[in-house]
């Protein structure tokens, strides 16, 4: 917008929130209950100081001031400063010199550059009650401004893949750091959206199989100043400030609001080649922090509505999340802003489903978590969200906020109990096979009297929090020192194993075994009933060096690393394998759960659990502290599942045999199958007898700290 341009000033409309351009203007729209005096500020980069314009809105309906100004383009640059009471001990915390980002903003532009100016309160004054005391600096300068977009794309009459839940391999991946060194993307695009839609990358994911990536958070989010101050990043990004705006540090362009563009033209990519796009969203808190924390955005805006506040000591905030914050879910404005959020996302930027980050906040009440709370029910009801996949971290910090196996229809789950049980069996801990059990065949002790299916358990051994596999065993404690806070960071309960020694090691014998270790856990999740979910870089044995907890290294420790020695390709060749084994057997990925009993009356069982000598489990196996050995027989030809055309489905007959004692095991076929020949898929023991096609009958060896699949041979 030229500087000597007279601008026209029009009342506006009050929907839809935020700045929508029609060709000819745009039409601003910010909601603030408690607000006196409203101003849009208009800029022409992210460093200026000065606003070109500043206009008073005067238009108010329902608490929505609004304003239209024709001429203005895509592009265009702006803030608000909002007017009101400054009460910050009746949770008022109005400043109308501090620069806001507007909460619908589509686009972000830049990274804020701290300074003192970004907090309502005097920084520098070291009285404990410094934040109820009013600052009248000004912050625009080095503060990010929200961009007017075009919302106009050519999705090039692409699908979505809607891979069925049952049928999905998700692939945990972080934007920058998947592609940051990869050597055959061009160096300018790597780290980014269409780095991540570079051909290499689109081959690699096809090539290994997964159908989905779910996406650490890209919603346009804040680097601590905590974590500036010390030369770090918040590279997870679970700090979000932005719930509508691309992270735009993930941009290839320069160019402001082109991270927009550039996030479709990678959606539209993935959607081309059947893979499927999952966010890992996080509405339960913003990067405002607690009392002491910046106003950047809603803080500024109307903080009664968008944060839970303590009920009696209005000048804090309930912090179910560990940040200092709580969005305010009871507040219709913010259960508004994140349902506007969640539709704007599958219906303008194509996105197949998200993964909500401390899932628990967002689903409390007055106090506990609710399995009917208003945010839930409006899912529910939303004929557009409520049919993407939807997936729950289900835990938060606050009391009661563990919540696996208890959000409703709909819903699929991290599946926490899975990742700690598959840890300890595979660590050789006593009285884990009844619970082993459960994980493999479904969860469905946590699922099926909900009414869900075994799709509700999104299984995982690692994620981004935490070891990655190769750092599960290869360490019994956390080495977080880089990330200067003493080691006091990060979950010290890892149920990991270093196999003997901690760390990096020459012994052949600590290197075999960890690495029979990693065929194990891979083996287990692959193989299982659920939704498998696979770490970024695990599939060929990433380390961290020990990290558990590497939210604030934006460098190699968390890169991707594309430079493999053999061992690795070989574990990227096996975990390919696993994943072909579990597409092409359609016993691994039921969408029902298994009876256990007779079927049809044929007297055959769909699954059947054995021991050793081949015989079936008895009660006192399950519950004896010793037995660290399981047979799991999986009848292919009883599944009474249909496909989309109403066909019966049919598969052939797996015996999956699991060791975790640390010496061998010989186990026997069942009576009935004594005859039988079998081919060994699996052998984690001796992994080159999957390319071997080795045949046995009568029973095997089972070796220590081994898994074994075997297939009938007809």
């Amino acid at each position: 917008m030229p500087k000597d341009k007279k601008l026209q000033i029009w009342p506006g409309k009050p929907y839809p929130l935020g700045a929508t351009y029609d060709g000819k203007g745009v039409n601003f729209a910010l909601f603030s209950e408690y607000a006196t005096k409203v101003h849009l500020c208009l800029f022409s980069s992210d460093a200026d100081e000065e606003q070109q314009a500043c206009i008073r809105i005067n238009e108010q309906t329902d608490h929505v001031w609004h304003v239209y100004i024709p001429g203005i383009k895509p592009g265009q640059l702006y803030g608000y400063r909002v007017d009101g009471p400054f009460d910050p001990e009746n949770g008022m915390r109005f400043n109308p010199n501090k620069l806001l980002i507007d909460p619908y903003a589509k686009a972000i532009n830049g990274k804020i550059e701290w300074s003192d100016a970004m907090f309502g309160y005097p920084i520098e004054d070291e009285d404990e009650d410094r934040h109820l005391k009013f600052d009248s600096s000004d912050s625009a300068k080095g503060m990010n401004k929200s961009v007017v977009i075009d919302p106009r794309f050519n999705w090039q009459g692409t699908k979505r893949p809607n891979t069925p839940l049952h049928k999905s391999i998700i692939y945990e991946l972080h934007v920058k750091g998947f592609t940051i060194q990869h050597p055959e993307i061009d160096p300018s695009i790597r780290g980014t959206y269409k780095g991540l839609a570079a051909p290499p990358v689109i081959a690699y994911l096809k090539k290994l199989g997964v159908t989905a990536v779910e996406l650490l958070p890209v919603h346009h989010f804040v680097n601590d100043k905590t974590l500036v101050d010390k030369g770090l990043t918040n590279y997870w990004g679970y700090n979000s400030i932005g719930f509508f705006a691309p992270y735009s540090e993930y941009c290839s362009s320069g160019k402001m609001g082109e991270q927009v563009k550039e996030f479709k033209e990678m959606v539209r990519t993935f959607h081309k080649e059947g893979i499927e796009v999952i966010l890992d969203v996080v509405y339960n808190h913003t990067a405002e922090g607690n009392h002491y924390g910046p106003t950047l955005s809603f803080r500024g805006i109307d903080n009664h509505a968008y944060y839970r506040l303590v009920p009696q000591s209005l000048q804090y905030y309930m912090d179910y999340t560990g940040t200092g914050n709580s969005i305010n879910m009871l507040s219709a404005r913010s259960l508004q802003l994140v349902m506007d959020s969640l539709r704007y996302w599958v219906t303008e930027m194509h996105i197949d489903g998200f993964r909500f980050d401390l899932a628990s906040t967002l689903a409390r009440g007055l106090h506990e978590v609710g399995r009917l709370s208003t945010f839930l029910d409006t899912i529910h009801q939303d004929p557009i969200i409520s049919q993407v996949k939807l997936i729950a971290e289900p835990w938060d910090v606050g009391e009661g906020g563990y919540q696996v196996g208890n959000f409703p229809v709909l819903w699929a789950e991290w599946n926490g109990k899975f990742r700690d049980s598959v840890r300890r069996f595979w660590r050789g801990d006593e009285s884990q096979v009844a619970e082993l059990a459960n994980r493999l065949s479904g969860s469905s002790d946590l699922y099926e009297d909900t009414g869900r299916r075994p799709t509700a358990s999104i299984n995982f051994v690692t994620a981004h929090d935490g070891f990655t596999l190769h750092d599960l065993v290869s360490y019994n404690e956390k080495h977080n020192e880089a990330n200067l806070e003493g080691n006091n960071d990060g979950e010290s309960h890892n149920e990991s194993w270093n196999c003997g020694v901690e760390g990096p090691t020459f012994d052949q014998s600590i290197i075999e075994l960890r690495q029979r270790q990693m065929r194990n856990f891979m083996a287990t999740l692959i193989l299982s009933q659920g939704v498998p979910m696979i770490s970024m870089g695990d599939e060929y044995g990433r380390s961290q060096e020990g990290n558990n907890n590497v939210y604030c290294q934006d460098n190699e420790i968390s890169w991707f690393n594309w430079d493999w020695d053999e061992r690795q390709q070989a574990f990227f060749n096996y975990t390919r394998r696993l994943i072909e084994i579990r597409k092409n057997s359609p016993v691994f990925r039921r969408r029902r759960f298994f009876l256990g009993r007779a079927v049809h009356g044929s007297g055959v069982k769909d699954i059947r659990w054995l021991r050793p000598d081949g015989k079936d489990m008895k009660e006192k196996e399950w519950n004896s502290s010793y037995v660290r050995c399981l047979g799991m027989l999986l009848n292919g030809p009883a599944m009474a599942e249909y496909n989309e055309r109403g066909r019966r489905i049919k598969d052939g007959v797996y015996l999956m045999l699991v060791n975790s004692w640390w010496e061998p095991i010989h186990f026997a076929f069942p009576t009935k199958q004594q005859h039988w020949d079998w081919e060994v898929l699996v052998d984690t023991f001796a992994p080159e007898k999957m390319e071997r096609g080795t045949v046995v009958s009568q029973g095997v060896e089972l070796q220590a700290r081994s898994l074994m699949l075997l297939k009938r041979k007809k």
